[in-house]
C-alpha cells in the first residue's frame, strides 16, 4: 500500500513494529491529523506510527491524509469505540 486509497487491511490490526504511538482519544478533527503529521515528522522514513482515535470521522480522515501526503496507510482497525491507524512514513 503506497498511500493511495483505503488500505486492504481495513479492520485487521497491524502486527509489525511501531516506532511511536499518538493517543488522540477525545479529540475531534483536525487535531488527530495534526498530531499525526507532527509525529510523522519525527520518524525516519519507513518507520510506523500508530494513532489511536475516537473521532467517528477519523477512518476517512486518515485515508484522505495518506492519499494527500504520500504516507502509507498500512492498517485501520476499529473496535469498542476506538480506531487504530497505522501509518508508515514515506521515503
Amino acid at each position: 500500500m503506497t498511500g493511495l486509497g483505503p488500505p486492504d487491511s481495513l479492520g485487521i490490526p497491524f502486527e509489525g513494529a511501531v516506532a511511536l504511538v499518538v493517543d488522540a482519544q477525545g479529540m475531534a478533527c483536525p487535531l488527530p491529523i495534526l498530531k499525526a503529521k507532527k509525529a510523522l515528522s519525527t520518524l525516519l522514513p519507513g518507520e510506523v506510527l500508530e494513532v489511536i482515535t475516537t473521532d467517528r470521522n477519523a477512518i476517512k480522515d486518515f485515508q484522505a491524509f495518506c492519499r494527500q501526503t504520500g504516507n502509507s496507510l498500512l492498517s485501520q482497525h476499529q473496535a469498542e469505540g476506538l480506531a487504530r491507524h497505522f501509518l508508515k512514513r514515506r521515503d
